[in-house]
């Protein structure tokens, strides 16, 4: 049987580079259920509700504020060592409507002192607009166009220079299939943290994984950010009530240098 010979398109070529950087990567997983009862009540008491990625970003980095080993990665070249950022930056996994064929990553640099709506605003532009609207999309592409042995020196250094670490690969990956209707997610990438959820569920509960580079820190404590995630969650609620009475979406006051020059499908609602 003679079959076609199709174009690789450079989302998929973006996808396929952020595996062969992943492939290296020794990922354990905790799996667990959290009531977020009280969060998901908040949520959906709005008209305009914050997608859940922005939510987990920020509920992850106050987390991560109190835990230096969550804002910390392991580089390997030219000699082994870790490498800590004072603030997190949490790469979302978006599906933008100009690239039906891939997933790009959108980055939110410390998610905990940004406010929901505005964070939340930056991630659905990055969604909705033209791939060249987006900064950090553009660079994205710029890197992903360079002949193969380029493309392969830029992301060995982007991968290991600390600072270019940060930005172009952040701290901890945000991703989830459930806005397609659910589904455990083992997700992997290039950072030393993978965050997915399931579908909150009748109950109020919702099914979270942490994969995490195993260089990094051990199961123990990922089962204690988890228990401490849960309680972050709800506490989150409050803001949320804040938004009921008089709803502001703020999409053009981000910070250019906080979503413009940093590197991360799904982008739940």
């Amino acid at each position: 049987m003679r079959g076609t010979v199709r174009k690789i398109s450079m989302p998929r070529r973006i996808v396929i580079d952020l595996m062969r950087a992943s492939a290296g990567v020794p990922f354990v997983a905790v799996r667990r259920t959290l009531d977020i009862g009280r969060l998901a009540a908040a949520r959906s008491a709005l008209a305009s509700r914050p997608a859940w990625p922005t939510i987990f970003a920020k509920a992850f980095a106050v987390v991560a504020k109190e835990n230096p080993i969550l804002r910390t990665s392991y580089l390997r070249w030219p000699w082994s060592r870790f490498y800590e950022l004072p603030q997190t930056i949490a790469m979302i996994v978006v599906a933008p409507d100009a690239t039906p064929d891939g997933v790009l990553l959108f980055p939110v640099k410390a998610p905990d002192l940004v406010p929901l709506p505005d964070a939340d605003a930056w991630v659905r532009s990055a969604k909705t607009s033209p791939i060249a609207a987006t900064r950090f999309f553009r660079r994205t592409y710029a890197v992903t166009r360079l002949p193969l042995p380029l493309r392969r020196l830029a992301w060995l250094l982007g991968l290991n220079v600390g600072r270019w670490r940060a930005n172009y690969f952040g701290t901890v990956l945000i991703t989830s299939v459930a806005a397609f209707g659910g589904g455990e997610l083992e997700a992997l990438g290039p950072t030393s943290f993978i965050l997915s959820y399931d579908k909150v569920a009748s109950d109020g509960t919702i099914n979270v994984m942490v994969r995490w580079d195993h260089r990094v820190t051990d199961a123990a404590v990922v089962g204690g950010v988890l228990s401490r995630l849960e309680q972050i969650l709800n506490e989150i609620a409050d803001e949320l009530l804040a938004l009921a009475p008089v709803e502001h979406v703020s999409s053009d006051t981000a910070p250019q240098e906080w979503i413009g020059s940093r590197l991360t499908g799904s982008l739940s609602r």
